[in-house]
C-alpha cells in the first residue's frame, strides 16, 4: 500500500466510475484494448508536468487512486502536495506496466488540474490577508461530487477551514461555519437565532453570528453582543451588493460600536464577494477585519493545465516531437513509499 511520506491525511475514496475507466478519454480506454490484443505491455514511465505556474495539490488523490487502481505495483515519485511549481517542472513521474495506469492519466491530469488551480486561488487569498485566517466558502458554487475535494485544496492553499464536513475531514480538519440567513429569516429575529444556536451548539462549535439579515449592521451586533454576553466570538458581515457590500467603513464602524459597548472580545469576520483584491484594501485602510471568507473566487479558479508524457518504454528514453526522450531529472520529486 502507498503511504505518502509527509502527510496523513486520510485516504481519497476513488469512484467505481474512475477505476472503471468510464471518466477517461475514450482514446485510452480503447489504447488499452489494442494493445492487450497485440500481447503489448512495457513496463513505461510518465511524467506530469504543466505549462503554468501554481500551488501544487491534487497529488495525494492521484496517488490513492493508483493506490486502489487493480495490479498497479509500480513506483511512483512526487512532489509534495502544497509546494509552489514552475512551469515545465516534472510535479510526478509514474512507472509501471502500462496497462495498469496508463488508463488513468486523464483521471490523474483532472485531479491534478482543478485542485491546483483552487489551491493557487486559495493562496493568493491568504498571501493578501497577511495573517489573517481565510475560511473556504465556496462548496455552492460546485457540484457537490467536488465540493469536499474543493475545500480540502483550498486548505492545502492556506485556508485553515473549508465549510464541508467532508471536504475537512479530506484535510483532517473541523468544517467551518456560522450560521445561514435562512435560520435567522425562520426564526425572525436575529437575536432569537443567535440564542437558539447558542443553546444547542456543541461548545466547540464558535459563536458567530450573522448580522445583516433584518436591521443595520451596528444595530444588530450590539443586539446580539448584549444578549449573549461573554459568549458571543465573532459577528460575520455579509452584507448584499444590492446594500454595497461590506466596507472597510462599514467594519469600523460596528468594531467601533463593539469596543464602547464593553465587546471588545467580539471578532469581526468578512464574507461576501471576497477576492484578493478587496482583501488587500481592507488591509490597506487599517480595516480590522479578524478573518475572511472567500467563496467564488478559490471554487470558480481555472484549473491549470497538466501534461503526461511517456519517456521510457522498457528503459529506452523515448518521447514526442518538441520534448526531450528520457527521465527528466527533478530532486524535488520524492519516492512515494509502499
Amino acid at each position: 500500500m502507498f503511504e505518502e511520506a509527509s502527510k496523513g491525511y486520510p485516504d481519497t475514496e476513488i469512484g467505481l466510475s474512475i477505476l472503471s475507466g468510464d471518466t477517461a478519454d475514450v482514446y485510452f480506454v480503447r489504447a488499452r484494448t489494442i494493445l492487450e490484443k497485440e500481447g503489448l505491455d512495457p513496463v513505461v514511465t510518465m511524467e506530469v508536468f504543466s505549462n503554468g505556474r501554481g500551488i501544487l495539490c491534487g497529488i495525494k488523490e492521484a496517488i490513492d487512486l493508483l493506490r486502489q487502481a487493480p495490479g498497479y505495483d509500480g513506483q511512483v515519485w512526487a512532489m509534495e502536495e502544497g509546494e509552489a511549481f514552475s512551469p515545465k517542472e516534472v510535479v510526478l513521474r509514474i512507472t509501471g506496466r502500462y496497462s495498469s495506469f496508463g488508463l488513468y492519466e486523464t483521471a490523474v491530469l483532472g485531479m491534478l488540474a482543478h485542485s491546483s488551480g483552487w489551491a493557487t486561488a486559495a493562496k493568493q487569498c491568504v498571501e493578501a490577508a497577511v495573517g489573517a485566517p481565510v475560511i473556504s466558502f465556496g462548496a455552492r458554487h460546485v457540484h457537490p461530487r467536488v465540493a469536499d475535494i474543493m475545500d480540502y485544496a483550498a486548505i492545502v492553499g492556506g485556508c485553515i477551514a473549508g465549510s464541508t464536513p467532508a471536504g475537512a475531514k479530506l484535510a483532517g480538519l473541523a468544517p467551518s461555519g456560522t450560521m445561514p440567513h435562512a435560520l435567522i429569516l425562520v426564526f425572525g429575529d436575529t437575536v432569537k437565532a443567535a440564542l437558539a444556536f447558542d443553546r444547542y451548539m456543541p461548545p466547540e462549535v464558535p459563536r458567530i453570528v450573522l448580522v445583516d439579515t433584518f436591521k443595520d449592521e451596528v444595530e444588530e451586533s450590539l443586539r446580539v453582543a448584549e444578549a449573549l454576553g461573554s459568549h458571543l466570538q465573532g459577528v460575520r458581515l455579509d452584507t448584499p451588493s444590492e446594500r454595497g457590500r461590506v466596507t472597510p467603513s462599514l467594519v469600523n464602524e460596528v468594531r467601533a460600536h463593539l469596543d464602547l459597548a464593553g465587546h471588545k472580545q467580539v471578532k469581526i469576520v468578512v464574507t461576501g464577494g471576497i477576492t484578493p483584491e478587496r482583501i488587500t484594501l481592507f488591509k490597506e485602510m487599517k480595516s480590522p477585519v479578524d478573518a475572511f471568507g472567500v467563496g467564488s473566487y478559490i471554487s470558480g479558479a481555472s484549473p491549470i493545465e497538466f501534461t503526461g508524457d511517456i519517456k521510457e518504454v522498457d528503459g529506452r528514453p523515448v518521447a514526442k516531437r518538441g520534448r526531450l526522450p528520457g527521465i527528466t531529472p527533478n530532486p524535488r520529486l520524492v519516492r512515494v513509499k509502499y
